[in-house]
């Protein structure tokens, strides 16, 4: 199989950036984490991580099959390779790392280092996207992009008091069958206090085997103490679909990001709002930061004309085409809203569309991001993941820095918002009016 981010977070990774995002999750997750040796070596430990990272990496690399097969470098003859170190380099290296073991104030985990060295490597490149994964990151990066996770079923967010809180509780998971409620602060995981931990630590306690128990120990307003509750931890699929119905035939899809299970939200909830009549479709890809590309691809065959969904063209000059048969194209009116945060997949959907003239796009101008990132897995269970193309409208446009802009623009109203009222989703449902007349 081979994976590919058009996004980003997600990222196509996700993020306007790269979207790292699931339940019990903090769904601000960027591209990876970066570690950087603090102090007086920081200098030093920049040249370390480019040099002995090419080390590391060119190790590693040369022993790995990229995703789907294939060479890892199309422009490379066989048996050729590169480096960047030399006897002189591997000598330094060897001087600076005795430096650190001598100097730094504070003992560091070779492990540590090693990772800061080749996430260095990467970061020379100077692209948000193409991030180094250590084995345990290179798993959650699988989940995400699949959609699936073992937990129990929440996303948290920010509280008060130092302690996260409980966001959103999903249907027919373990957090609403132990009685989990939204607005609860996670006082304690397994007995250990949570106040002053991050989301990504609260996370990392509650998340683990499947058929595996997590105390949770919260506190909820107006209870006199602290609840005791025992979640089991389940496959839990991300619900990145939802759909509503509104009067006089309007439906109302919204496509949260593109991970392999979103192919089949969609689908259910698209044959539903068919079943309840609709007459006119509004897709909500707002804040959506992207996601795989082969999901995006399969989500726009039930949508559009016979032709090009989207190409892709790399370094070298090839070109890979992605295309619909035609066969589903949408037979009733359909606006798209789009924002600022609208990225990578949301936008090869939205651009799509545009370029058919099949419907209208509603809100602001997206992101831009007009790129696309390959996962490469080496051999020790790490992985980097490495921009390796541009994409391509229908209609050629790259839109990488640029984004699309909207058919009727209109931007978001925070305080309306605050008050009960989307704006933008309103004027969405006026052109659609408009357009079922």
């Amino acid at each position: 199989m081979q994976n590919q981010y058009s996004n980003g977070n997600h990222d196509i990774n996700n993020q306007p950036g790269d979207q790292m995002s699931g339940p019990v999750q903090d769904k601000g997750h960027n591209a990876g984490t970066r570690y950087y040796v603090l102090g007086i070596v920081t200098g030093i430990l920049t040249m370390l991580a480019v040099a002995l990272g090419a080390f590391g990496v060119v190790r590693f690399y040369r022993s790995a099959l990229p995703f789907g097969g294939g060479s890892a470098d199309p422009g490379m003859a066989a048996g050729q390779t590169t480096s960047i170190t030399d006897k002189s380099v591997e000598q330094k290296l060897a001087v600076l790392e005795d430096t650190i073991g001598k100097y730094f104030w504070k003992d560091v985990e070779e492990t540590t280092l090693e990772d800061g060295l080749y996430k260095g490597l990467l970061d020379a490149l100077d692209d948000p996207y193409s991030v180094y994964y250590t084995s345990e990151e290179r798993i959650a990066l699988q989940q995400q992009t699949e959609g699936m996770y073992y937990g129990i079923g929440a996303y948290i967010q920010d509280g008060d008091a130092g302690y996260v809180q409980i966001s959103r509780v999903i249907k027919n998971t373990p957090a609403e069958e132990s009685g989990l409620m939204q607005g609860d602060y996670i006082y304690k995981v397994n007995d250990e206090d949570m106040q002053g931990k991050d989301k990504t630590y609260v996370v990392s306690k509650i998340k683990g085997e499947e058929h595996t128990y997590v105390k949770m120990t919260v506190i909820r307003e107006n209870a006199p103490e602290p609840i005791d509750i025992d979640v089991e931890r389940r496959k839990i699929e991300s619900p990145t679909v939802e759909y509503e119905m509104y009067d006089n035939g309007m439906a109302y899809i919204q496509i949260t990001e593109f991970d392999m299970v979103t192919t089949g939200q969609f689908e259910s909830a698209y044959e539903q709002v068919k079943a309840e009549g609709m007459r006119g479709l509004i897709i909500d890809l707002r804040s959506n930061p992207g996601g795989n590309l082969s999901t995006v691809c399969d989500i726009s065959r039930m949508l559009l004309p016979k032709g090009m969904i989207v190409y892709t063209e790399d370094k070298y000059g090839k070109r890979e085409e992605y295309t619909c048969n035609g066969e589903n194209q949408i037979q009733v009116p359909l606006v798209v809203l789009t924002n600022g945060y609208s990225a990578s997949a949301s936008e090869i959907l939205a651009g799509a569309v545009k370029d058919y003239g099949i419907g209208k796009l509603v809100g602001t101008t997206t992101f831009g991001k007009g790129i696309v990132q390959k996962v490469i897995d080496l051999s020790d269970g790490s992985a980097i993941k490495l921009t390796v193309s541009s994409y391509f409208t229908p209609n050629g446009n790259n839109i990488h820095g640029i984004g699309i802009e909207p058919d009727v623009e209109i931007p978001f109203d925070a305080e309306l918002y605050k008050n009960g009222t989307d704006n933008q989703l309103e004027k969405a449902k006026e052109v659609l009016a408009e357009m079922m007349r």
